[in-house]
């Protein structure tokens, strides 16, 4: 069993930045695969940066060049820095991790960007 405690969210203008952060415990050794999902009011939830150890990482498109996701294993913490954020990344911001897939969620920690 995996927790994942997320953090970091809050209330920001267009164009400012936020740090979230995402705390594992539990048994660690085989989650190969974290990232960040996010969920906006009638949407449908969608990746939004995927750290793969060993492969890399990758990013949607429209946040490419403006969100970083870095993981550190000493710590147990995944992290996504977000910078130029706009209204359109407004939303419930999950961390996910497992093996190969997504099978143990976070809460979520909110975002919110006003225009």
């Amino acid at each position: 069993q995996v927790l994942l405690v997320e953090s970091g969210g809050g209330l920001v203008q267009a164009g400012e930045s936020l740090t979230l952060s995402c705390i594992a415990s539990g048994s660690l050794d085989n989650i190969n695969a974290m990232g960040w999902y996010r969920q906006a009011p009638g949407k449908q939830r969608e990746l939004v940066a995927q750290h793969l150890r060993g492969i890399g990482t990758n990013y949607r498109e429209s946040v490419k060049g403006r969100f970083t996701i870095s993981r550190d294993d000493a710590k147990n913490g995944l992290y996504l820095q977000m910078d130029d954020l706009n209204v359109e990344d407004t939303g419930l911001y999950l961390c996910a991790a497992g093996e190969i897939t997504a099978d143990y969620w976070g809460q979520g920690t909110q975002v919110t960007v006003s225009s």
